[in-house]
């Protein structure tokens, strides 16, 4: 088993490596209105304008380098300027 602490420590890396999301390939998000950890979860809010992307098909959290951390195909569609909670739990694998 391992220590909540640990997890903990885990997951504030992840969150001082995430630098952006990157939308569909192309659309880039630096700006957060939220970025932090509680416990062991990353939590992410930013908001996504419909104008410049009104179907969101790839989720992609980049570093500040640009190497992909994470990336999900997800199918989003977005009607209006839309607040995005995506949150990034750590936890012991089996």
């Amino acid at each position: 088993m391992i220590a909540e602490g640990i997890l903990h420590d885990v997951a504030e890396y992840v969150n001082g490596r995430v630098a952006k999301v990157v939308l569909n390939g192309t659309y880039t998000i630096t700006d957060f209105e939220v970025k932090s950890v509680t416990d062991k979860v990353l939590v992410l809010n930013y908001i996504i304008p419909v104008a410049e992307i009104p179907l969101v098909t790839l989720i992609e959290l980049k570093d500040a380098a640009d190497t992909v951390l994470s990336s999900n195909a997800v199918n989003i569609p977005i009607a209006a300027d839309h607040l995005m909670l995506q949150t990034i739990e750590v936890k012991e694998g089996n």
